[in-house]
């Protein structure tokens, strides 16, 4: 099979797993590097793009894309075992990252609260419920613009990926009610919930562009306002109030709670107003 019929089908392999299409995108750059590099896939060219990518980027970046090249590995190992065996189990190490023990880029409640109460007075229904949205359900972006009227009614909706994996998104019925409401007033029974003017399903892109201008609007750190800091608020609250890892690695798609591991980590405001409550010697 050629190299871009394998890429094309490895891209179905991860859309199939409810990736992010930025993710998908970001995946498929890498692999594209690597085959343009080299003509076959062996371990040792494996290892000759390890060390290239050491040589030429930022430790961040190098893990990315071990990272796509260890989900690379696994498409061809899973879909055509007798082709790959050879690479079966077989895995790159990732290089080690200088941890931060904090973490800054998420959006605090407080500026969360500020940002939901704004916009409501302002009359800016559907970016009110965007915001929302992300913060109450911790959906990735890609997901909650597959969100329709119809799953408000049900409290949830499921994601099919391949193999019949259903990955099941949950929406609090007090948003739920308050979203009908919306519906109700401008006419709408049926369909996605967030649309464009073209009457789409809006892009991730546009979401994001977004968010950042009613940030510099409202007077918040855009930094931390992105659909995916929305995902983190979601995380935090819950564990704060039900610390159950296990149970927001599912809520949340994660793979792995290790994945989720990153929620643990407070910003250094939070760690800044901890330890001004505690030392008191």
């Amino acid at each position: 099979m050629k190299k871009k019929d394998l890429l094309s089908d490895f891209q179905d392999y991860l859309r199939n797993k409810n990736l992010a299409p930025n993710t998908v995108r970001t995946y498929s750059g890498s692999i594209r590097l690597f085959l343009n590099m080299y003509p076959d896939l062996s371990q040792k060219n494996l290892k000759k793009y390890r060390s290239v990518l050491i040589s030429r980027y930022k430790p961040a970046t190098v893990n990315q894309r071990i990272h796509a090249m260890n989900s690379y590995l696994r498409f061809l190992t899973e879909t055509r075992e007798e082709e790959f065996l050879f690479l079966k189990d077989y895995q790159l190490s990732s290089v080690k990252l200088q941890q931060k023990t904090f973490h800054d880029n998420t959006i605090s409640n407080e500026d969360y609260a500020l940002l939901k109460r704004r916009l409501k007075a302002d009359g800016n229904d559907f970016w009110y419920f965007v915001v929302h949205f992300l913060a109450a359900t911790g959906v990735r972006v890609s997901e909650l613009t597959k969100i329709k009227v119809e799953h408000l009614s049900h409290g949830y909706l499921d994601l099919y990926s391949k193999g019949s994996k259903i990955r099941r998104i949950y929406l609090p019925d007090f948003l739920c009610k308050e979203a009908l409401e919306w519906c109700s007033k401008k006419g709408q029974r049926t369909g996605f919930l967030f649309i464009n003017r073209q009457g789409k399903p809006i892009s991730s892109r546009g979401i994001h562009s977004q968010l950042k201008h009613y940030a510099l609007r409202y007077g918040i750190d855009p930094n931390t306002v992105y659909p995916h800091s929305f995902r983190h608020r979601f995380a935090k609250n819950f564990l704060a109030k039900f610390n159950d890892i296990a149970l927001l690695a599912d809520l949340m798609g994660h793979g792995s709670i290790e994945t989720t591991r990153i929620y643990l980590t407070c910003s250094s405001r939070e760690q800044q107003k901890l330890l001004d409550k505690l030392i008191t010697w």
